[in-house]
């Protein structure tokens, strides 16, 4: 084809943004199907949009078949180039933003669901408070795993994120924020709940099946798991709380999440002074990240009601 021949791009309007922002979000979902939850409309609607788009480009995309999606090598070229411009446009939003004197905006904090409900964590009276000094700014929240957390504020697709600290990354700034009493903790339904003898205890620890989160948030945590059973893995509380409900798992949890099922008689912890451990809470933001007021006030507030808990 001749260069006066070859299709030429005109102006991209908020049309285009549309559909490059449904194509985005098709290839991080892996295909029409996976992304229909995530776009709220279905296969069918995809497809034309996604025609339209290749149409309107002049390029083939993808390619679907009993193989599965693939992206077409062209395809993978303006995925790229999409997720540079719209890195650009949030920077551009982000910019106007804080030119503003009244906060506006949006807050995308990300964080394991395990720590929402901490008694230590403050995060009601932080966003009570958050409400009263910026009204007009919008919080978004979701909940992942470690290793997504991370990801996503190193990728800035987050400002802020809430782990339990087990290593530091190059590229994030961890702000401690405190630390969370561990035990290991068996049912009534377990047949270790009936022996009261620390001794007899000790000697069918290592029998018993262990429930795990599957990584390892410190040295200390490291050496209470060495000479036990590691049977199974569960990283949110709740699930790994409700198999050691069942009774074939034992496990460790924080003392305050376990609390409820301890008062009622349903748990106990075992050996309680030769296992726990500390467990850190840390909230992360890329180290040279955007500058943001909204994310400075946040990080203020936290710290302010960290600082005058009882």
């Amino acid at each position: 084809m001749s260069q006066a021949s070859r299709p030429v791009l005109g102006q991209i309007g908020d049309y285009e943004i549309r559909l490059l922002k449904l194509f985005k979000t098709v290839v991080e979902c892996g295909g029409f199907s996976a992304a229909e939850t995530e776009l709220n409309i279905s296969r069918s609607t995809i497809s034309v949009h996604m025609a339209n788009l290749e149409n309107r480009l002049k390029l083939k995309l993808c390619r679907r078949g009993r193989s599965g999606f693939a992206l077409t090598d062209d395809g993978a070229v303006i995925y790229e180039s999409a997720k540079r411009l719209f890195s650009r446009l949030e920077e551009f939003r982000y910019t106007v933003n804080e030119l503003h004197e009244q906060l506006t905006g949006e807050l995308k904090i990300v964080s394991s669901d395990n720590i929402w409900l901490e008694d230590d964590f403050p995060m009601a009276d932080v966003f009570a408070e958050l409400g009263g000094q910026a009204p007009d700014v919008n919080v978004s929240v979701d909940v992942a795993h470690m290793g997504e957390i991370e990801r996503r504020v190193l990728n800035e697709d987050a400002d802020i994120g809430f782990i339990h600290y087990h290593r530091d990354l190059e590229g994030l700034e961890y702000h401690h924020l405190y630390k969370v009493r561990c035990f290991l903790y068996c049912s009534d339904r377990h047949p270790l709940f009936a022996i009261e003898d620390d001794k007899s205890i000790e000697q069918q620890l290592g029998e018993s099946k262990l429930i795990h989160p599957g990584i390892y948030t410190n040295p200390e945590s490291s050496a209470q798991l060495a000479d036990m059973r590691l049977a199974g893995r569960a990283y949110h509380y709740e699930p790994r709380a409700a198999l050691i409900l069942s009774g074939q798992y034992i496990g460790f949890l924080p003392e305050s999440f376990a609390r409820r099922w301890v008062d009622g008689g349903r748990m106990k912890a075992l050996l309680p002074e030769q296992k726990n451990h500390d467990l850190g809470i840390s909230a992360i933001t890329r180290l040279h990240g955007r500058q943001s007021r909204l994310k400075a006030l946040f990080l203020q507030l936290l710290h302010a009601h960290l600082q005058a808990a009882p």
